[in-house]
């Protein structure tokens, strides 16, 4: 099988002496070629160009969730077509890896290395549904490109955290859970709509109207369970969600200290069968299509890869996306 494996060398927690260890393992069953991202978008660009390679029948990508999203858009470019694009694999190598561990694997690269080779040479493979953010037609975000998650998005606070955790980074702090709860504070500090959200959900209704839910002050868009990892433990927003239905939706009201200690204890408490509930709260599941409006302009996050500030975010649930190797 000809494969591509497409390696983050900034990976957080692989050593070029472990990538090469899995490079070796991987070339023993395939016929590997191997490249190194150089930039941001460039895992997105390689991807593209292995789908439209019909000899390509495998894409591997050796990092952390971002490296996975940008092969993910690379592959879906073209749009979905789970029996023409090469398969999809993950090996872990960033600080949550939150689809890897969702799809089941482990969480140590070499371990996870170990599970793909059995799962390629007894044919495991499974196809996932995925979601698409795109600009909504008539608002200022229309020109915006598609983007394509695997886990979630987000408009608002949580992506405001993510957009704090890159700026960090990009002065050079590592990314440990640690840095992520300290700027979940910073955000709540200088929040100015957690009171009065300023969000609504539109979604299509019958007879050509639509069911609108105003004046949500956060809301995190889930295509599959758990939404994160706290070290070890897993975080549940949605329960519900599935990369086998459409795609789910939490959103608060209301992002007073009350609140937030009441939710960020349900969440932390959090279960396969309970996720955050109360007055203050919305949980929608197994959503075609719908639409994020917000009277002001908010952070964006897909995948835990900050976008910028949006308006209107239109969003679809894709069922059978993809295929993955499992």
């Amino acid at each position: 099988m000809r494969a591509l494996l497409v390696v983050n060398p900034a990976a957080t927690t692989t050593s070029a002496r472990t990538r090469d260890v899995l490079i070796h393992a991987l070339a023993s069953d395939l016929k590997l070629e191997v490249a190194a991202t150089e930039h941001r978008g460039h895992a997105r660009e390689l991807a593209r160009r292995a789908a439209q390679d019909r000899d390509v029948e495998l894409v591997v990508a050796l990092g952390g969730d971002g490296t996975v999203n940008e092969v993910a858009n690379g592959l879906l470019h073209d749009g979905p077509d789970p029996e023409g694009l090469p398969r999809l694999a993950v090996v872990p190598g960033g600080s949550t890896n939150v689809f890897a561990r969702a799809l089941g694997l482990p969480n140590h690269p070499v371990e996870a290395t170990g599970v793909l080779l059995d799962a390629l040479r007894e044919g495991r493979e499974r196809t996932v549904g995925l979601g698409l953010a795109s600009g909504t037609p008539g608002s200022e975000d229309e020109g915006v490109p598609a983007r394509w998650f695997t886990f979630c998005a987000g408009l608002g606070f949580d992506a405001g955290v993510v957009g704090r955790v890159e700026q960090q980074r990009e002065r050079g702090r590592r990314s440990t859970h640690a840095l992520y709860v300290r700027q979940v504070l910073r955000q709540f500090a200088g929040e100015e709509h957690r009171r009065h959200g300023t969000i609504s959900v539109h979604r299509p209704g019958g007879s050509g109207g639509a069911e609108v839910v105003p004046d949500l002050a956060l809301a995190v868009v889930c295509n599959t369970s758990p939404w994160t990892f706290l070290g070890n433990r897993p975080i549940y927003a949605s329960p519900k969600a599935s990369f086998d239905t459409g795609l789910d939706l939490l959103g608060l009201t209301r992002l007073s200290p009350a609140a937030v200690a009441r939710y960020g204890t349900q969440l932390l408490m959090s279960s396969p069968e309970r996720g955050p509930h109360g007055r203050h709260a919305l949980s929608l599941h197994d959503l075609s299509e719908f639409t994020l409006h917000s009277q002001a302009p908010l952070p964006f996050q897909v995948d835990g890869d900050h976008l910028g500030l949006r308006t209107s975010v239109n969003f679809t649930g894709v069922r059978r996306a993809l295929r993955v190797i499992v």
